[in-house]
């Protein structure tokens, strides 16, 4: 090898003249054996913008004696994928893991290709070294690829590492705490519910900015702050009033039946909405009302139907069409109250709602607050969930049912007998509370509130879904800081429909959470006979459970404080007696009062969207609208037992 020649080259690339040293490497190639000419053709044609050619460079500088195989390898490995080769990085870099195990640059670069080229089992063989980096876009792959994963531990660690490097991002900050309460971290909660506490007092309301809607509800009851959550990327642009007006004006061909179109992601028997509204869509009157279902549920789901599906109305499939494509179908159908029932919820497709779509569009059931950003005339609710107090906090008109807004279904809904609490692994002989809501519903208030129900009721557990063994220890830690043991708490696991109704019924009472109650799980738990305390609240998502006990004929189940809510839970647990006596209550009402009757909900849902259809005939703006009550019933609506 040329020595001199090598020199020259050198000096070449120090002054940038790639070409120039490309031109005094060329005769010194051939057959060499020396791993540095090719390093430094690789370098040059890298300068170049020639990745492919500098890979193979150099991963030839890795077959030469002597030489650094696995770093010269892991380079090029890296400029094949920025030249788009993934099959001969993926070649390179898969082999590379066990020899460079642990390093993040190449589980970088080898995960950017696994996504590109779609394939995502290969992505095990690197995120666990993604999620170890410290390195700001190593996290942020991890965080996208783990989002896909979220019951992995792993996305924890990354997402508390990226809320440390972004201190002053409140999307950061907010996601953090998203993950934070999935996995019952409530020290992470804490802090973080601190520091947005500081910021507000301080009439500081920015961080809202970074928080969902949903995210928002789950830590906030105050309304005016609910608003104020405005983190939501699938809504494109914000309806203005004039255009909201302009909708509502447009030329409109209405017809002898009122067309409903309801727009939801959940079409589908086993989703909780369905298992809610199913009954409701088959008591449609088709003599008044025209029913479709613009339906974007994923086929996973609806492959699965079990028949039901087609009886709940014309089912028009938005799948694979964009949401100007939704909003143009809707139109020339000349639906006349379109119906959103998803709202700021996961998978929502609200962003239809505004492209001027129906000259009446309606927020129902998905989203339990004000559709902030979202062109809705009215929103469903009833006189518990949106009391007149609220109204300055919605730009929607209020359509007030005048029972529970929520519908619950008698019909396909599972009523199997009593499990043991043997074969549930629940002891005989202790007062049990289930508390089956979602963990991210678990807020600090009420872990004090439970801590103290359990430490002044001795004779009680606690029974709780939560999966995973991360949450279930954060879990057992924060009880223990609140002087409760372990031995107090009992873990269910996930099972089906059928046999969680099943097991509901083995519990002695259920314990609420706030500030977003139970909305489906509520209901569940009455429908299996379980007595539920709540709290009384002050939003629409606090306020559910109020609604639905009320429907029932159950409102001294609602305690007014949060001491009033220990107070009321421990003292059921000291009266068998009561407890037998509610829930012979609820099994005498189940069919009788309103809260599981179906039918009659229908009529007045029916009823609210004839005075919705009415005023947009009149060309009257909306207005709020008070659904008047039907006669109470003689006899039972359902001999079902």
């Amino acid at each position: 090898m040329d020595g001199q020649g090598l020199a020259a080259a050198k000096a070449a690339f120090e002054r940038a003249d790639y070409l120039e040293a490309l031109t005094l490497l060329s005769p010194m190639l051939g057959e060499t054996t020396d791993a540095a000419p090719l390093v430094l053709l690789g370098e040059a044609l890298e300068r170049l913008g020639l990745p492919a050619e500098a890979a193979e460079a150099f991963e030839q500088a890795a077959q030469c004696v002597g030489s650094n195989s696995a770093h010269l390898l892991s380079r090029a490995t890296a400029l094949y994928f920025d030249a788009g080769d993934d099959d001969r990085a993926q070649l390179i870099g898969i082999r590379l893991l066990d020899t460079l195990p642990g390093d993040a640059p190449l589980a970088y670069v080898l995960a950017r290709s696994f996504r590109r080229t779609g394939d995502t089992a290969l992505i095990d063989l690197v995120k666990e070294t993604l999620a170890d980096s410290d390195d700001a876009d190593h996290l942020k792959l991890a965080g996208e690829i783990l989002g896909e994963d979220e019951r992995n531990p792993l996305v924890l660690t990354v997402f508390r590492k990226l809320a440390a490097l972004y201190p002053d991002d409140p999307y950061t900050q907010f996601k953090f705490m998203s993950v934070a309460r999935d996995f019952c971290d409530f020290e992470a909660i804490e802090k973080l519910e601190q520091a947005i506490a500081g910021k507000l007092a301080a009439g500081d309301l920015s961080p809202l900015e970074g928080e969902t809607a949903y995210s928002n509800l789950l830590r906030c009851g105050d309304q005016r702050l609910n608003r104020l959550a405005t983190n939501n990327p699938g809504l494109t642009s914000a309806p203005s009033p004039a255009g909201s007006r302009q909708r509502r004006m447009r030329p409109h061909p209405w017809g002898d039946r009122i067309r409903i179109g309801y727009l939801s992601s959940d079409f589908w028997s086993e989703h909780a909405t369905m298992r809610l509204m199913q009954s409701v869509l088959e008591a449609h009157d088709r003599s008044r009302f025209d029913v479709t279902l613009y339906c974007y549920t994923p086929e996973r789901h609806t492959a699965a139907d079990d028949g039901n599906r087609e009886k709940w109305g014309r089912i028009v499939s938005l799948l694979n069409r964009t949401d100007a494509e939704a909003a143009d179908i809707i139109r020339q159908q000349n639906i006349d109250i379109l119906v959103d029932l998803k709202g700021h919820t996961g998978g929502s497709r609200s962003n239809i709602l505004n492209q001027m779509v129906a000259p009446v569009q309606v927020a129902w059931l998905g989203f339990p607050g004000s559709a902030v950003n979202i062109d809705c005339d009215y929103v469903i609710g009833d006189r518990v969930v949106l009391p007149n107090g609220s109204r300055q906090n919605y730009h929607e008109k209020f359509c007030l049912l005048p029972e529970s807004y929520q519908p619950n279904d008698p019909s396909h809904r599972a009523l199997p007998p009593t499990a043991s609490r043997q074969e549930l692994g629940l002891p005989a002989d202790r007062f049990v509370f289930a508390a089956f809501n979602a963990p991210r519903k678990i807020s600090l208030a009420v872990l004090d509130r439970w801590a103290e129900i359990l430490r002044r009721s001795s004779r009680s557990i606690l029974w709780v879904m939560i999966d995973g063994d991360l949450a279930r220890t954060n879990f057992l830690a924060a009880f223990k800081k609140r002087g409760v043991e372990a031995e107090r708490i009992i873990f269910a696991p996930t099972t089906s429909y059928d046999a969680h109704i099943a097991r509901l019924q083995a519990a002695d009472a259920g314990l609420d959470t706030f500030p977003y109650n139970g909305h489906t799980t509520t209901s569940d738990k009455l429908w299996a006979g379980l007595p539920v305390v709540t709290l009384k609240g002050s939003n629409f998502a606090s306020r559910v459970s109020e609604s639905l006990l009320e429907a029932l004929g159950l409102p001294e189940l609602v305690a007014a404080t949060p001491d009033a809510f220990v107070e009321l839970a421990v003292a059921l647990s000291e009266n068998p007696h009561r407890i037998a006596e509610l829930k012979q209550a609820i099994a005498r009402n189940r069919f009788a009062a309103p809260l599981f009757d179906a039918e009659r909900f229908c009529r007045h849902l029916e009823h609210g969207y004839e005075m919705m259809a009415n005023r947009a005939k009149a060309k009257l703006q909306p207005d709020h609208i008070d659904v008047p009550r039907l006669p109470g019933r003689s006899e039972a609506f359902s001999t079902r037992i």
